[in-house]
């Protein structure tokens, strides 16, 4: 059943005004399964803006703003393969950062082809975070649990009740639930850890780690499901990889199948240790970390962070370190890119597709939220990088893509908008939404083909 909210009516406001400024076509939006592709599949091209909703983005690229939701806090999105997007709305209270509205599920639609969404849907109530599509099933963060919904091709909305695929899973800390697929159809979720770095008083000054971590025995990790399972749960015979302390972007390489996620560092190395580490050097530490995922890996949080200064995984002050130390850490996994830490991670793609240029086959787009804990150094992240493929995989240098997206106070507080989900569209366009400000934007090369 259709769940109509605040928000939605922004949302059908702006779609009736933009389909009457563009001349849009009427009809039944919902049969139009072909709706929202663009000149690469042989539609009339998107006409760009100039501005591109407020962002900067390379040469040759254009933006056009696809939704503005407002305070529903967009959280991650999927894209069907005729162009539907489906959005994660954030439900007030759920501990994650205080944004938020009512939650559920947004479905959009551009009908009109100018890049902009004009035809809308809302179901479920849980609010969360993860969403992505398998199998003709939309699954979605519940909160405890991860529901699948069953789609029919060209209906917004569901065509039967919710399933519950996995069940039982922990609340706070970390509290966003992500995941990605597989061609097998395995489930890769993120359960993130419960503290900052598993201290006996978590987040006080000089309070010692637990040792062992009994948190790594449920959070911090990446678990495997069955997605067309049933009521499953989290246990030690599908806990697939550990050490990560919120992998909040996890992503299949679709040319080998291999596993990959973002980590989140741990904060406040100063604040805690100022015995062992300068305010300068808990800026700009840890690192945050893109790695390749095996079964079995271990990435060393809590003992464990990756040192700018060292080059190399370090103990943590919890456990003994003094930020040089290696320790346990000699036998941890490495990551395969680094970025400056406190940039918070959010999502991460691989581009298929063959809009854009030939440089970004292959690659890896990664959305930071920004920081909240750099000082003295000014907040930075608020963007969308790229990390071009290295002899077919991933390599350790990146590129700014998309920016501005915070405006002029670089913080988290007061940013205008904070980059979040991200998702390619069967045209391979980039979609990038925002929890913040609650926009979407499409990203197109407006040159076309590859170069």
């Amino acid at each position: 059943m259709m769940i109509q909210r605040p928000w939605m009516a922004v949302v059908v406001v702006m779609g009736a005004l933009l389909a009457a400024c563009s001349g849009a076509k009427g009809g039944d939006a919902a049969s139009d399964s072909n709706a929202g592709l663009d000149a690469s599949n042989g539609a009339a091209p998107v006409a760009c803006p100039g501005d591109n909703g407020g962002i900067t983005l390379p040469d040759g690229f254009c933006a056009t703003v696809f939704a503005d939701l407002g305070k529903g806090g967009p959280r991650h999105i999927a894209v069907a393969d005729n162009g539907d997007v489906f959005v994660q709305m954030l439900e007030s209270g759920s501990g994650i950062g205080g944004r938020g509205g009512e939650g559920g599920i947004v479905a959009l639609r551009d009908v009109d082809n100018d890049g902009r969404a004009d035809s809308s849907a809302a179901f479920g109530d849980a609010g969360g975070t993860g969403i992505g599509l398998h199998g003709g099933f939309l699954y979605a963060d519940a909160k405890t649990s991860i529901v699948r919904y069953p789609l029919t091709s060209g209906n917004l909305t569901p065509s039967g009740a919710a399933q519950t695929v996995v069940t039982g899973l922990p609340t706070g800390g970390h509290a966003a639930r992500n995941f990605t697929f597989d061609d097998s159809g395995a489930m890769y979720l993120n359960i993130g850890s419960h503290t900052n770095a598993c201290q006996v008083k978590d987040r006080e000054k000089g309070s010692a780690g637990h040792d062992p971590c009994t948190e790594l025995r449920t959070r911090a990790g990446i678990w495997k499901f069955d997605a067309n399972g049933q009521e499953q749960k989290p246990s030690q015979a599908n806990h697939f990889a550990t050490g990560i302390r919120n992998a909040m972007g996890l992503l299949v390489d679709p040319a080998n199948g291999k596993l990959y996620a973002t980590q989140h560092g741990r904060d406040q190395l100063f604040q805690s240790w100022p015995e062992h580490f300068t305010a300068a050097q808990s800026a700009a530490n840890p690192a945050e970390e893109l790695v390749q995922v095996n079964e079995g890996d271990d990435f060393g949080w809590p003992y464990c962070f990756y040192s700018f200064e060292a080059k190399r995984l370090v103990l943590a002050p919890e456990y003994g370190g003094d930020g040089k130390e290696v320790g346990r850490c000699a036998d941890k996994k490495e990551p395969v890119t680094l970025f400056p830490g406190h940039w918070a991670p959010e999502s991460a793609i691989f581009y298929t597709g063959s809009q854009f240029p030939e440089h970004y086959r292959g690659g890896v787009f990664i959305a930071f939220h920004g920081s909240w804990n750099r000082a003295p150094e000014p907040q930075d992240g608020f963007k969308v990088v790229f990390v071009p493929a290295t002899d077919g995989a991933p390599g350790a240098e990146y590129e700014t893509f998309a920016d501005g997206f915070a405006g002029a106070d670089k913080s988290g507080n007061n940013a205008v908008h904070r980059p979040m989900g991200l998702a390619q569209g069967p045209d391979g366009s980039l979609y990038i939404s925002d929890d913040k400000g609650g926009r979407i934007w499409k990203v197109t090369h407006t040159a076309g083909g590859s170069k």
